[in-house]
C-alpha cells in the first residue's frame, strides 16, 4: 500500500486537491509511540495522507464515505493506546455512513452502486473510502441523512448487544447505565426504557448531561461526581434490593459501589475503563456472596460471524425502532470537512459532548 505524507491537520486549507482515481485522502494517527503520541493535541495527533483506495474483496463492499461519528476508541487509538486488530488498516474509523461504490463479487445482499449505506468497521473510516464485509453493511432509512445515519452503527449495535446479548434485560427490570450521556449510554436508555420496558437508572457529570439522561428515558439519574450520597446509596432509593443489571465503561473507580448497587443474581457487563483499569483491591467474595455474573466485551475485535449475526438481529429488532420515532440517534454537533475531526476529537476529549459528535466527510 502506497503512503504519501501530505500534512498536518492544522495545515489542511495548504493542501492541493489529488487527481488521481486510485488515490483517496486519509487521516492516520501521527506518531507510534504511545508514550509521545498521547501527549500530542488532536490536531497533531493525526496527519492527513494520500494512500491507495483499498481493494474489495469477494464479498465485501467499497464505500465512499459521506460522514463519520467519532468514537472514545478512535482517540485511544490516535494517542497510540489502541492499536487496530492484526491485519486492520491503521485509518482509525469504526463507523460511517455514505455511498455504496463497488460491490464484490460474491456478495449475496441487495446493494448496488449509488445506494446509501451506513456501516460498522474494524477500521478505516477516516478516508475516503472503506471496505467492510457486506454483512455489517446496512441500508440507511429514507429518513435519515448521511449525518444522522453515522451515529447509529457503533453505538446502537453496542447498546443492543449489552443489553439484549450479553446481560439479557427483561422487562420491569433495573438498569444502571453509567455514562449516560454518552452516545452508548443515550442509545441504552432509550433501548432499556422504550424497547425492553425496564427501569433505567443513570449517572453524568453534570446536570446538562443529567437532564439529557431524564429527557430519552431515565427514571433516575445521579452525578457520580458527588460523593454523598453516594451512586449505590441513590439506587437503593429506586429500587431498594438494587439493580438487575450495569452497563459499565467506567471500570475500576466505580468497581465497589457496582457491586453494592446490584442485588443478588446481578448481571454485570464491562465494555471500557474510562475510570481506570487497575484496582488497588478486590475482595472478590463480595461478588460470590451475591452470586454476580460478570462479562466483559468490545465489538470491535470480534469475529466475523459474531458481527454478522449481531447485525442481522439488530436490522430486525432495533432498526425499526429508529425508523418510527420510538429510539432518535442523539447528535450533539455537526462538523464540516476532514479538518473538524481535530475539533471533534478535542470535544469528545473534554467530556463536553451529549450523544455523537458527527463529522460530514464529503
Amino acid at each position: 500500500m502506497a503512503l504519501f505524507l501530505r500534512g498536518s491537520l492544522s495545515k489542511l486549507k495548504l493542501q492541493i486537491p489529488r487527481n488521481c482515481m486510485h488515490m483517496m485522502r486519509a487521516l492516520v494517527p501521527s506518531e507510534k509511540d504511545p508514550n509521545t503520541a498521547r501527549h500530542l493535541s488532536p490536531a497533531e495527533g493525526l496527519k492527513l495522507v494520500d494512500m491507495d483506495v483499498p481493494q474489495v474483496g469477494p464479498e465485501q463492499v467499497l464505500v465512499r464515505v459521506k460522514a463519520i461519528a467519532i468514537n472514545r476508541a478512535d482517540i485511544l487509538q490516535r494517542k497510540g493506546l489502541y492499536p487496530p486488530p492484526p491485519g486492520v488498516t491503521q485509518v482509525p474509523g469504526l463507523e460511517c455512513a455514505g455511498e455504496v461504490a463497488e460491490i464484490g463479487p460474491s456478495c449475496k445482499r441487495n446493494f448496488k452502486k449509488g445506494d446509501p449505506v451506513m456501516a460498522i468497521l474494524p477500521g478505516g473510516g477516516y478516508a475516503d473510502y472503506c471496505v467492510v464485509d457486506e454483512s455489517n453493511v446496512i441500508h440507511i432509512p429514507s429518513k435519515f441523512g448521511f449525518e444522522e445515519a453515522a451515529a447509529i452503527p457503533e453505538v446502537w449495535i453496542t447498546a443492543f448487544q449489552l443489553l439484549y446479548w450479553i446481560v439479557k434485560v427483561q422487562p420491569e427490570e433495573y438498569v444502571l447505565v453509567h455514562a449516560g450521556a454518552s452516545g452508548v449510554g443515550l442509545a441504552a436508555i432509550q433501548l432499556g426504557s422504550k424497547c425492553l420496558k425496564s427501569h433505567v437508572l443513570a449517572t453524568a457529570g453534570s446536570q446538562r448531561k443529567l437532564d439529557a439522561c431524564l429527557q430519552y428515558g431515565a427514571l433516575k439519574a445521579f452525578n457520580y461526581k458527588l460523593q454523598e450520597p453516594s451512586i449505590s446509596d441513590n439506587v437503593k432509593t429506586v429500587s431498594s434490593h438494587g439493580v438487575h443489571a450495569i452497563l459499565d465503561c467506567v471500570g475500576a473507580s466505580m468497581w465497589n459501589e457496582n457491586v453494592k448497587s446490584l442485588r443478588e443474581d446481578g448481571r454485570w457487563v464491562l465494555y471500557g475503563t474510562l475510570g481506570g483499569a487497575k484496582l488497588k483491591e478486590c475482595n472478590l467474595a463480595t461478588l460470590l456472596g451475591k452470586r454476580l455474573s460478570f462479562y466483559t466485551t468490545t465489538l470491535r475485535g470480534r469475529s466475523r460471524e459474531y458481527k454478522t449475526n449481531l447485525v442481522k438481529d439488530f436490522e430486525e429488532k432495533v432498526l425499526p425502532r429508529l425508523v418510527d420515532g420510538t429510539c432518535v440517534p442523539v447528535i450533539d454537533k455537526v462538523l464540516q470537512g476532514i479538518s473538524g475531526v481535530a475539533e471533534a476529537h478535542a470535544y469528545v476529549e473534554a467530556n463536553a459532548n451529549i450523544g455523537k459528535v458527527v463529522v460530514k466527510w464529503a
